[in-house]
């Protein structure tokens, strides 16, 4: 017979692996942990590189300016790469495009451990892979996300989404930790040259990418649409008074017609990549990229990779100590994100969204503030906690606000607008940081976060999310007594 204390004990850790958000984890299924890893790994290589992106520009004597232009650059060939993508997706298959992703990845790392021109390295960003910021860029994390929206039951998507976000964060501080360390080792090294030693970055990223594509192929074919079954799958909101409406409808539903005839609308929706979204289904999402684009546009004037270099030029760090303070940066925002699940259970997407970025937004305007390293590190630290605990529960919104094939378009639509802002900013911030003005893109990259949260919490606080997804989800929701706006 079990003692008292095993049966606390017992109770706790089945308490905390659904509060959590382990149990909904674990049962998610092969294909959904192989795409979990493979961001994983994908995002050690982004934060690897990014942190020696911005060092090995000023390596190769290429001016701040023009290091704000490739960034600029990439990302716009980013938005048009990942629109096509995003957009064949589900026509050509997932897996194919992921597939096609990592290639292009593996080809970014090998032009870039191979040549210092200038315009070669620009090239190859934008029609491979290379991310400045160390955050998402390409078209994977629409389709991955598309995909386990397809894969994973309504009421545990809150639940994977977050812990999707939390290994890749991880992910991303392990590759900054060891890109700073494999630099200073292979610097130290006789007749290495600061260019070498980042070059090493660099076919490590390549390696990875193909990495990925391996990871790929293990994918079953679960993680393709089902168009039939899809689009019968209805995904609606519905606002906190009694309207019956809801507020996204079902014109992209097949639903029987009383006189027999099958509707011209879902006739164009085959021919038409954007015809198959609803009305209301492209009011709705205006209105998020509308200030989607205001927050990225703001994440683009201060990408990780020139906070790592405004960092270095300010306190002139040796690269291992400087790679460990930004890694720790990215650990605690994995820290973060293991809560953000369990708090969007109990106040909503979209307070939580709103709740943990306002702050984070404050502390990166007051960022240039203190002289001391100290300081600076506690106001990185107190942004990381937060400043990406919004991403599971902006995921899980955006997958329950429209018809499940409408999926992967809106991801990618949305993801495009987002990038198509970003590219704007890292060009402003390099002609500031050129006339010694680099404090500013911080203050003004505040601000704009700090107004789009303010949007957000205006057009979606009074927004719930309607469970019946499916009769089965809406049950297993309210099996489980999780209440999600």
């Amino acid at each position: 017979m079990s003692s008292p204390t095993a049966n606390k004990l017992s109770k706790a850790g089945h308490w905390i692996a659904e509060e959590f958000g382990l149990k909904s984890l674990v049962s998610a299924g092969k294909d959904t942990h192989i795409l979990i890893l493979a961001r994983a790994v994908r995002m050690f290589a982004y934060g690897a590189a990014a942190f020696v992106l911005a060092l090995y520009f000023e390596a190769l004597h290429i001016s701040d300016s023009r290091i704000g232009l490739f960034m600029t650059l990439t990302l716009l060939g980013d938005v048009l790469i990942s629109l096509l993508l995003t957009i064949v997706a589900d026509k050509l298959g997932r897996r194919n495009i992921l597939l096609l992703g990592a290639l292009m990845m593996a080809f970014s790392g090998v032009i870039f451990a191979s040549t210092g021109r200038y315009w070669l390295l620009l090239l190859a960003a934008i029609v491979g892979v290379i991310s400045p910021s160390g955050g998402e860029i390409g078209p994977f994390r629409a389709v991955e996300e598309s995909t386990m929206a397809h894969l994973v039951e309504a009421s545990k998507r809150s639940d994977v989404f977050a812990w999707y976000v939390v290994f890749a964060v991880f992910g991303t501080s392990a590759g900054v930790l060891v890109g700073g360390g494999a630099v200073d080792h292979f610097r130290a090294l006789d007749g290495w040259t600061d260019v070498d030693a980042y070059r090493i970055v660099f076919w490590v990223y390549a390696g990875l990418g193909f990495l990925k594509g391996v990871l790929v192929l293990f994918l079953s074919k679960k993680c393709e649409t089902d168009k039939r079954n899809e689009s019968q799958e209805p995904a609606q909101i519905v606002p906190e008074d009694d309207e019956t409406e809801p507020l996204l409808g079902n014109e992209s539903t097949q639903q029987p017609i009383q006189n027999g005839e099958t509707p011209r609308p879902a006739e164009k929706s085959s021919r038409n990549p954007f015809a198959h979204i609803s009305l209301k289904s492209r009011w709705i999402l205006l209105r998020l990229c509308a200030l989607f684009s205001i927050d990225s546009m703001a994440s683009g004037m201060v990408p990780f990779s020139l906070i790592n270099f405004y960092m270095d030029r300010k306190f002139h760090l040796p690269k291992t100590k400087l790679s460990s303070i930004m890694s720790a940066t990215w650990i605690f925002s994995a820290v973060g994100n293991i809560f953000a699940s369990s708090i969007s259970k109990r106040i909503g997407l979209v307070k939580t969204m709103v709740f943990t970025h306002l702050p984070s937004a404050i502390f990166l305007a007051l960022f240039p503030v203190p002289n001391s390293l100290a300081l600076t590190i506690c106001l990185l630290v107190a942004r990381a906690s937060l400043s990406s605990m919004d991403q599971a529960p902006r995921s899980a919104f955006l997958s329950a606000v429209v018809l499940p094939n409408e999926r992967t378009a809106v991801m990618g639509i949305v993801n495009v607008s987002k990038t198509l802002s970003q590219s704007v900013g890292p060009v402003i911030t390099g002609v500031l940081a050129g006339h010694d003005h680099f404090w500013i893109a911080f203050v003004v990259a505040g601000s704009m976060k700090a107004a789009y949260d303010i949007g957000l919490l205006t057009f979606f606080v009074n927004t719930k999310l309607n469970r019946n997804e499916t009769e089965q989800h809406a049950g297993e929701t309210a099996a489980n007594g999780t209440g999600r706006e």
